[in-house]
């Protein structure tokens, strides 16, 4: 099987990238700002090492402060000869492919950053068979970590579920509720898309994102963080926008849209999660749990710990105790009351990543999707609206407490999941 390498990243000023012939691909690549990335890399893994000045000028600079050019080569020396099969799925900025080496298949994921630089590069699994049946589904949901699984229609009661009314750590999917949040503010009038915030060293985060690299005092509209915090969960973006509407908007969109919303109050801000779970752990953790006023500690102890003593932990953390948390049916609601709000910015915002799932653009011309993930967690959430306007909603949440979850293949397999639930909801 191909080796993987997931490699996210960032922004950062780019140059036009240089012409590099196609011969290596047997299918033709767009002609696009993401094809053009595609055509480099496939003509720089014929040459390999790709030199330093290559990289930089090619992939984002916070891409390659997470993934370093040695650590590049090594993934790509793995890699030569590979040619792509099939384009997928193509947009201006992204793309999924078939691609094949060494007479192994995989599939190829590439995005570019506004800049047309390389964002993001997975290498993985070529995608499932795809269930036929509830029952099938059933049974491979059965094989992976405990999950819970909702398939529904707009009123989110079950088609096909699996304890979609228990409560389970969400990740990033929990940046659904901040979305909330901001869409109604900007229907209130009191807050608009075309706002400014501003980015400064006490409101950054951790990756993923990119904002987070970005100097201090510099400007994002609240539509470009919202489209960050949803497209590449970044979580500089979902603190500014907490920031912006405040703990209590967010919480009582909570209250609204959850059935499990004391579970997340306080809310906790991503870079309040990275210390509890990340710095000189497990002190700032047992201290907030046991906390009579959890929101004063968060305000007058967590918040004050630089991000630089957080360390990135690789084994699940208080993941049923520490995190946002929410049932299937609750992110059901959540995603059919965003797409109640209507309006061009929030089909751009939830459309901008479909995480690969690849469904038939004219059967579901409208696809949304949030997930989220670290260390024992894996969450999918996905809406979409069918040619004849009739809106399907799907849900995994997978949980392990005491491993961890392996995310490639997982997310693969929940994807071909997803993708048979799709196709059975009406059929």
């Amino acid at each position: 099987m191909l080796p993987f390498a997931l490699l996210l990243s960032a922004c950062a000023t780019a140059e036009q990238a240089a012409p590099v012939a196609t011969s290596q691909a047997a299918a033709p690549i767009p002609d696009s700002p993401v094809g053009e990335k595609l055509t480099w890399y496939l003509g720089a893994l014929s040459s390999l090492p790709i030199p330093a000045d290559q990289i930089n000028r090619h992939f984002a600079p916070s891409f390659v402060k997470q993934v370093p050019a040695d650590q590049i080569n090594e993934v790509s020396k793995q890699l030569k000869g590979l040619r792509v099969v099939e384009i997928q799925r193509a947009t201006e900025t992204d793309l999924v492919a078939l691609v094949e080496s060494g007479g192994n298949q995989a599939k190829l994921s590439m995005s570019v950053d506004p800049a047309g630089q390389i964002a993001g590069l997975l290498i993985s699994p070529a995608d499932a068979p795809t269930p036929a049946s509830w029952g099938d589904i059933d049974e491979r949901l059965a094989t992976a970590a405990p999950s819970g699984f909702l398939a529904a229609g707009q009123d989110c009661k079950p088609v096909h579920g699996i304890e979609p009314n228990r409560a389970r750590p969400l990740g990033s999917m929990f940046k659904l509720y901040v979305l909330g949040a901001v869409a109604q503010e900007v229907k209130a009038g009191r807050l608009s898309w075309g706002d400014q915030l501003t980015i400064t060293d006490a409101k950054k985060s951790l990756p993923s994102g990119e904002l987070q690299d970005r100097p201090d005092g510099s400007k994002v509209t609240v539509k470009e963080a919202a489209k960050l915090m949803i497209s590449i969960s970044d979580n500089t973006a979902t603190d500014l926008l907490i920031d912006r509407v405040g703990k209590p908007s967010v919480e009582a969109v909570i209250r609204a849209w959850s059935s499990n919303a004391d579970k997340n109050i306080p809310l906790l801000t991503t870079r309040e999660l990275f210390v509890l779970k990340g710095a000189d752990y497990p002190k700032y953790a047992e201290g907030f749990l046991k906390a009579r006023d959890r929101r004063a500690y968060l305000e007058d102890t967590v918040d004050k710990v630089p991000t630089s003593e957080v360390e990135v932990w690789t084994s699940p953390r208080e993941v049923t105790t520490i995190e946002w948390f929410g049932s299937p049916t609750d992110m059901c609601r959540a995603l059919v009351s965003l797409h109640g709000f209507g309006g061009p910015e929030l089909d751009e915002i939830m459309g901008a990543n479909d995480a690969g799932l690849g469904l038939d653009q004219k059967t579901w011309p409208t696809v949304w999707f949030k997930g989220g993930s670290e260390p024992g967690v894996l969450t999918l959430g996905f809406l979409a609206v069918s040619d004849q306007n009739k809106v399907g909603v799907v849900v995994v949440e997978a949980v392990d407490e005491k491993k961890v979850i392996p995310e490639v293949a997982a997310a693969t397999e929940a994807l071909a999941i997803v993708r048979g639930a799709f196709g059975l909801l009406y059929r």
